[in-house]
């Protein structure tokens, strides 16, 4: 009985979640985000859930694999992240626009701030760096104690 009820708890909180409306990381006292880790890792769970695209996120994951740079159009630098729920996504920086990160290993912890797109492997976060034409909330990848924008 008491799992039934939690499981109906954490169902109407997903529902409730779904149901607000997207929003991006709010910068507060020079913080980078207002959001805390739950929060942040809750909002890119409901944003698979629900299909988004274009959703501010924040958070941080475990590097679970390296790809090879995407070099059509704008460069980017690949790889997934494991975030602590265990959903995985890709993260696609730019390169031409941001520093690459280095070194970089399986293994690492990665935090990052960037624009979520849904997809059905668990989604891609992109926009990982600043907007030099100052019309998009700049984004970064932080690791070892570096901020890569």
């Amino acid at each position: 009985m008491k799992k039934l009820l939690l499981l109906a708890i954490a169902g109407a909180a997903a529902w409730w979640l779904a149901r607000q409306p997207a929003e991006a990381p709010r910068e507060r006292d020079g913080e980078p985000s207002a959001f805390t880790a739950g929060e942040a890792e809750d909002r890119i769970a409901v944003a698979f859930a629900n299909r988004e695209r274009g959703v501010g996120v924040e958070g941080r994951g475990t590097v679970e694999k390296l790809l090879g740079d995407d070099s059509l159009g704008d460069r980017h630098q690949r790889f997934i992240l494991r975030l602590p729920s265990g959903q995985t996504v890709l993260v696609t920086h730019n390169i031409d626009l941001a520093p690459r990160v280095e070194p970089l290993a399986v293994g690492d912890t990665v935090a990052f701030r960037g624009e979520y797109e849904w997809n059905d492997k668990g989604g891609i976060v992109h926009w990982t760096h600043h907007d030099p034409a100052g019309r998009h909330p700049g984004g970064w990848l932080k690791h070892e104690g570096r901020t890569f924008e």
